[in-house]
Order: C-alpha cells, then structure tokens, then sequence
C-alpha cells in the first residue's frame, strides 16, 4: 500500500468527528502544564522522600528524562494522524485491533482509578480544615459537583482546567521563590536550620542506600501519569500542529522547575527526616516556615491539584470510551454526544465508577491512596508501553518507505523509545517486588483476564475486528 494511500485512509478515519473543537491554546498549554503538577508531587512525594532521603530529586529527574522520551514519541505519532483516542488508536494501527481494545480500556481504567486517587487526597486535605467531616462525605461532594463541571461542554472543563493548573503553576514558583528567600536571607522560623546541606549532611544523598530510591520509582512514575492527557485533546484543540509541539517540547523545562527545583529548595529549607508518608511536605515545611496562613494556603494549593486531576480524568475517561465504542469495542451508547457535543454517556459511566474510591474512602481510608496510586502506575505504564511500542513500529514503517513522515520527529527516531521501554521494563520489576506496591500486579492480572473474555464475546459477534485498520505492510514490520 502506498503512502497516500495510507494517508487517505486515515483522513476519512475520524472517530472524534461531531467534538466541538474549544479548546485555544491558552487552554492546552495549561492543560498541559498543569499535567505536570497533580497530587503525586504533591501528597506522594511525603512517602518517597521518607524512603529515599534527598535522592528522591535524582529519581523526578530520572523519570522525567524517560516522560520526555514518551512524550516526543507520542508529540510524533500526534502530528502524523491527530485524534481523541490517540493512544488506543496508534496501538489499533501499529500492533492490531486487540492492542487498541486492551490499550483503551486500560488508559480508561487508570484515569477511573486516578480519580479515586485525587477524590481521596481532597479528602484528605479538607481535614486540614474540617477535621470532623469523614473523608467519603467530601470525596463524595466533589465528585458530583466535577460531574456537573464536565457535564456542560468542553469550554468551561477548559477553562476549569486552566484556572486550577494557574494557581498550581503561581504557587509552585510562589514556593520556590519564597523557599529561596529563607535558603539567602536566613528569615522566618526556619531560616536558622535550612541551609542547602540538608540535601547530604544527614546520612548522605542516600540515606537509604541507592536501592531504596530505585524503589521509589513505581511512586515517582505516578506523579507523572498525566502528562499524556494532551494527546487526548488533540481532536478538539482549535490548532493542533501549533499547539501539540509547543505544549510537548516546553515539559523538560516544567520538570526542572516544578519537580526538580520545588524539591531540591523543599529539602534544603526543610531536612529530609522530617517528612512522612501521608502529609503534603509542601504543607509541613511551610508550616515550619511559620509565615501566617502559608500552610492554609498551601492546603489549598494542593487541593486544587487534586480537583484539577480529577477533572481532567472525567474528560479523558468519556473521550476514551467514545473512541471504543466508535470501533465496536464498547457499548454503543457510548458514543453519543449530547446537545453540547460531550461524551456525556461515558462520563457518568465513568463517574459513577469513580464512586467506588468514596466508597474506600469509607472503608479503608488509611490505605485508599496506596491502593488506588498503585493500580493507576500499573495501567499508566502499559500506556505508556504501548505508545514507545506503536512509535518504534512508526519510525520502522517511515524508514521503509510506507508511511509519510511526521511533522514534528522524535530526536533519535526509535532509540530513545527503546530506552525509555526498557526503563518501564525496570520499574514494573520493582513493583513486583515491592509487597506494599504489587497488589496492582494482581489487579492487572484480573484485568487481563477480564479483557481477555470481553474480547473473545466481541470476536464471537463481530469478526471483522480482528482486521486491521492500518497499512496490512506494518505485519511485516519487527
């Protein structure tokens, strides 16, 4: 099959056709900012850094070198065929039906089971305020009230988005600057014991030993899931060839600053010792830096994190379930848009699941976080996979001559997605072997299971899903 050919092909190919495109580029360079920044900085890192010690900035830097390499992978495939249901269709067309089918509604999963992550630390963070008030009942508030925000059209979730990932950017630079100010001029009641030797003078950069950090990994990775939401809003930004590019390749730069440069002042102001898992260390060193209200304010900082990934989970889940069921791979119904061109079946769907984290919120509200972080690096890593994997198989097919090449290349062509696998590779070995971290491992296992058995019923009515959609060649690609 010729290249054009293959290009027409796709051209017809539109599953996110009948989506209203609103959203400017204000609003996908936020959406792709505020990515960055979600509930795994800042309530997650409390844990890694009482694993990891200091070490635990190398292990953000490390990750997010690999993020980068997935994203300009995903930034490649974006700008040679733009759709909502990027990564489910780049696995249908470059490694068959049943990878988009797995890809898909396991991409769904893990923004299901990453809202009843961000549900919980919201919880967790309005008993800052209202320690009487049970964690499900405010899970449960802002569950339905995020609902209605999705519910309206992709404008307002837009400008939703936009404002919360604002005060999370204005804040962060807030910290760092003010952070800085303690570390130079000595004020506050933290200036006499912050001092940048934090970062070795108390057992050395690994505390820990160098294995310990390597095992915070799994938790480093979940701080990074959402990254990759801004290849969902390709098929309704007013400009993707302009916008997807500029969005992807500033991220090096918001690593730097809101991971690597937040922590590296975080942990000079504040030793390492003092951090403990289920506390945002944002809130606890400006608690200790003693400026009036600074914890109040970073609790709402926080919380607008939290907020901020749950709605755009409720967005990707209801995109992602239209994609499937325009491929007969879910309920019809899911398909439809209503009269404000939104997914508005798949996201009450996927709400109504959501519900299950108020639900262990009530339960087991000491241990709702691990377990739902847990599941979601499990499902974000296999999309991630499957993005590397659809890349390379790209990369092969343009380099035979088969496919027109994108816009917007990955530096290296395939290597650097090689490398970046690899690394998923390690870190889903170091799952396993974590007894806290490996119950993700037997929920994928039920997973796969479960997929295994929705796809044999889907063959069984329809055969023509196991034909493949893109260039038949790509069979011959290894």
């Amino acid at each position: 099959m010729t290249s054009s050919k293959v290009t027409d092909a796709k051209a017809t190919d539109a599953p996110e056709e009948g989506y209203e495109r609103g959203l400017g580029s204000r609003q996908v360079q936020m959406i792709a900012i505020g990515g960055a920044i979600g509930v795994g900085l800042f309530m997650g890192a409390g844990a890694n850094i009482a694993k990891a010690g200091p070490s635990i900035i190398l292990m953000y830097a490390l990750a997010g070198v690999v993020i980068f390499f997935i994203m300009r992978a995903l930034g490649e495939l974006l700008l040679y065929r733009p759709v909502s249901g990027s990564f489910a269709e780049y696995a249908r067309e470059f490694l068959g039906p049943f990878f988009g089918f797995v890809t898909g509604w396991t991409y769904w999963l893990m923004w299901v089971v990453t809202g009843m992550a961000e549900l919980t630390a919201a919880a967790i963070y309005i008993h800052f305020w209202f320690p009487d008030i049970p964690q499900w009942v405010s899970a449960l508030v802002f569950l339905v009230v995020l609902f209605g925000v999705n519910l309206i059209s992709v404008k307002i979730f837009g400008e939703v988005e936009f404002w919360f990932s604002m005060i999370k950017v204005t804040a962060i630079i807030g910290m760092i600057v003010i952070g800085l100010g303690v570390l130079t001029l000595g004020f506050s009641d933290a200036g006499d014991t912050a001092t940048v030797s934090n970062l070795w003078s108390h057992d050395g950069f690994f505390p820990n030993g160098i294995g310990s950090s390597l095992m915070t990994l799994q938790g480093v990775m979940f701080a990074y899931l959402a990254v990759e939401l801004v290849g969902v809003t390709a098929g309704e930004s007013e400009n993707p060839e302009k916008t997807l590019p500029k969005a992807i390749n500033t991220l090096p730069w918001r690593i730097i600053v809101f991971y690597v440069g937040a922590l590296l002042v975080i942990l000079s102001v504040v030793k390492w010792t003092e951090f403990s898992a289920g506390e945002s260390p944002f809130v606890h060193a400006f608690g200790k830096i003693g400026i009036p209200l600074a914890a109040g304010i970073v609790n709402f900082v926080v919380l607008t994190a939290a907020l901020s990934s749950c709605n755009s989970g409720m967005y990707s889940t209801g995109r992602m379930l239209r994609d499937l069921a325009a491929n007969s791979e879910a309920p019809q119904a899911f398909g439809k848009l209503n009269a404000r061109r939104t997914p508005a079946v798949g996201i009450a769907v996927s709400v109504a699941l959501m519900g299950i984290g108020v639900v262990l919120n009530y339960v087991v509200p000491e241990k709702a976080f691990l377990y739902v972080t847990s599941v979601a690096t499990a499902a974000g890593i296999w999309t991630w996979m499957m993005i590397l994997v659809s890349h390379i198989r790209y990369r092969a097919a343009v380099d035979a001559g088969r496919l027109r090449a994108s816009s917007f290349p990955a530096p290296g062509g395939a290597l650097f997605s090689w490398v970046a696998l690899l690394f998923l590779i390690g870190v889903t070995c170091m799952i396993a072997y974590d007894k806290d971290a490996r119950v993700c491992l037997y929920v994928a296992a039920g997973w796969a299971v479960a997929l295994g058995i929705g796809w044999a019923i889907l063959k069984s009515r329809n055969p023509q899903l196991t034909e493949r959609r893109g260039d038949p060649e790509l069979e011959k690609v290894g």
